[in-house]
């Protein structure tokens, strides 16, 4: 199996901006937070759309430090199973579309661990539905996200645009808890071009990452 060198090159340009974004920081005082500052720091993460492995269809997502945080790698190429694994390659959290008879709504089911797509399910975290305009009237939302398998309410709504990477993960109280967002060339220090193959997304304080990576996974899945 061989390695993208261009990764090596992703990940140097990743930590040199978040170097440069912390001396910019220290140009101005700070209000210092002892034992809560940690708790209280986004996590960003730079997206690529693009599997380490040759000739696989996936996903690598590097730190603010160059470092490999996750990976998606489709070795079977199933179109109906996703699994996000961590930079060791252990599944964290696997995503199986099911669909309805009449399949208007495309519905994947989020499941911890690794589920095997022959094995009986044990009970999902989440269900992600594709929002229809036809049945929904607010054009803006892309997804909705309900707990375990059978909620009505939606505990959290995607709105935006996936195809322009300018989404925003919402709970219940309107409240913003992840974003995905384009992101700026830094072509001061690396010969590094990002187009929307290569997006950041900022998880806020209280949320999952990797289930915020998930979601990133399933509106791929749904409007790529």
């Amino acid at each position: 199996m061989k390695v993208f060198p261009r990764l090596k090159s992703l990940s140097r340009a990743v930590h040199q901006e978040q170097e440069e974004e912390e001396k910019e920081r220290n140009k101005y005082p700070r209000i210092k937070i002892q034992e809560e500052e940690g708790s209280l720091k986004s996590t960003s993460l730079t997206v690529w759309r693009k599997s380490l492995v040759m000739n696989c269809k996936g996903f690598t997502v590097i730190g603010s430090h160059g470092n490999l945080v996750y990976r998606v790698d489709n070795y079977i190429h199933n179109p109906n199973e996703l699994v996000l694994m961590d930079a060791s390659g252990n599944s964290l959290l696997t995503m199986c579309r099911r669909t309805k008879k009449l399949g208007w709504v495309d519905s994947w089911y989020v499941y911890e661990g690794e589920v095997g797509s022959s094995t009986k399910k044990e009970s999902p975290i989440c269900c992600v539905k594709k929002h229809v305009s036809i049945l929904q009237a607010n054009p803006n939302v892309q997804a909705y996200v309900y707990r375990g398998a059978s909620s009505c309410a939606a505990a959290f709504t995607v709105e935006g645009s996936y195809a322009q990477r300018t989404c925003k993960v919402l709970d219940e109280c309107g409240s913003e808890v992840a974003e995905i967002k384009r992101k700026e060339a830094n072509t001061k220090n690396f010969n590094v071009s990002f187009g929307i193959d290569i997006f950041q997304l900022v998880v806020h304080p209280g949320f999952d990452p990797a289930f915020a990576m998930a979601l990133v996974l399933l509106l791929d899945q749904m409007f790529s």
